[in-house]
C-alpha cells in the first residue's frame, strides 16, 4: 500500500477530517507551497533526524530549515543528525523521498512541531508523493500526533524574526 493510501486510512481510521489535493510535481517544500497557491510559512516540511534513540520527525515551515543544535539541545540529546537517504528509503517504504507525511503514529516515530506551525488554525503537509497533499485541522493533528511543541526551525537567511503588538 502506498504512503498515501496509508495516510489517508490512518485518518479515515481516526475520524480525522482533512481535504486531499494534487498539483503537478513539486520537489520542495517551498515549490509544493506556491503549487497549493499558499504562503510557506503555512506548508509544513517534514525533516527526519536521527539520535541515540533513534529516529524522529521535525516538522517546520517551509520557508524555514531545522536548527539542529537547538533541536539537540531542547530535546536534551548528546548528539543529532539527519538520516541519510538511504535510511529515508528503509524507514518509509512506498513513499518518495522527501515526501514524508509528518504522521509519526503511521511510522512509529516521534514527532517535534515547530511553534509557528502549531500556533496556525491548518496544517498542510505531503502526503507520500510530490504531488499530493493533506491539508487538516492543526488542532485535529495535533491531538492524533501528539507532538513535541518547541521552535525547531530558524530562518534560512538569518535569525528567526520576533514581533510584539502593541
Amino acid at each position: 500500500m502506498s504512503t498515501l493510501q496509508r495516510s489517508l486510512s490512518y485518518l479515515d481510521a481516526h475520524a480525522i477530517r482533512y481535504a486531499h489535493t494534487m498539483h503537478s510535481p513539486a520537489y520542495t517544500a517551498e515549490e509544493v507551497a506556491a503549487a497549493e497557491h499558499m504562503p510557506p510559512n503555512r506548508m509544513a516540511k517534514t525533516v527526519i533526524c536521527r539520535d541515540e534513540s533513534g529516529y524522529l520527525m521535525v516538522v517546520v515551515p517551509a520557508d524555514l530549515y531545522v536548527d539542529l543544535e537547538q533541536l539537540r539541545t531542547a530535546i536534551g540529546a548528546p548528539s543529532l543528525h539527519l538520516a541519510e537517504e538511504s535510511e529515508l528509503q528503509l524507514l518509509f517504504t512506498g513513499c518518495e523521498i522527501g515526501a514524508m507525511p509528518p504522521l509519526g503514529g503511521l511510522f512509529g516515530l516521534r514527532v517535534y512541531l515547530d511553534r509557528e506551525l502549531a500556533g496556525q488554525e491548518f496544517i498542510a503537509f505531503n502526503a507520500g508523493t510530490h504531488r499530493d497533499v493533506i491539508h487538516m485541522r492543526t488542532a485535529d493533528f495535533k491531538s492524533l500526533v501528539e507532538p513535541v511543541i518547541g521552535e525547531f526551525g530558524q530562518m534560512k537567511y538569518g535569525p528567526r524574526a520576533s514581533f510584539s503588538h502593541a
